[in-house]
């Protein structure tokens, strides 16, 4: 039985759930981002003993089918984001759909009405909040960086920095980060 849980998007978030599970007694084969494959069903009492403490972790048992949909949607583009091994020879909306293995224009359907954003802005959204930690890790160039995510040019890359943040590559390389800090230091 699988189970789907909104909001799970770290390794941190996997171990809690982890923890969870062996609390209240669940065996499971897998956990992966936002899934949870249980060996066995869950009884009324331990799905209701698991909403509540994935509740206290500030995380969601997804039970609609139409949410289940939308968080593998968002887990899907995650994935492909930080996942820097992911080379895509087709379109992100091909890799979705084949993935999903429903067609595409449904997928922006049911992902845009909830959300408010389009598939290709949540895409756009995640790859600049990826160079931002690739820009404070300090490792790679913005050429680098740009191919890593498989942006045509760099151009291309800092014309979209550019759009979502209103600021440079350089500029958030040089100022960016002391800012956030400061922000954390409040």
């Amino acid at each position: 039985m699988k189970i789907y849980i909104r909001h799970m998007v770290s390794q941190r978030c996997k171990m809690a759930v982890e923890q969870e599970l062996k609390k209240i007694g669940l065996r499971y084969n897998s956990i992966d981002l936002g899934v949870v494959d249980l060996q066995e069903d869950l009884t009324k009492e331990q799905k209701d003993q698991l909403k509540l403490a994935l509740y206290s972790k500030g995380l969601e048992l997804i039970e609609d089918r139409k949410d289940i949909m939308v968080e593998q949607i968002r887990t899907a583009v995650i994935e492909s984001v930080h996942n820097s091994d992911n080379e895509f020879d087709i379109p992100f909306s091909t890799y979705l759909s084949n993935k999903l293995n429903l067609n595409y224009t449904y997928l922006s359907n049911m992902f845009t009405k909830p959300e408010g954003i389009t598939i290709a802005h949540f895409i756009i959204k995640h790859k600049i909040e990826r160079v931002k930690e690739l820009i404070q890790y300090n490792e790679l160039s913005f050429s680098e960086i740009a191919f890593e995510l498989h942006y045509s040019s760099i151009g291309h890359l800092s014309n979209q920095f550019k759009k979502m943040t209103g600021t440079t590559l350089t500029f958030y390389k040089t100022h960016g980060l002391k800012r956030e800090i400061n922000i954390e230091n409040l």
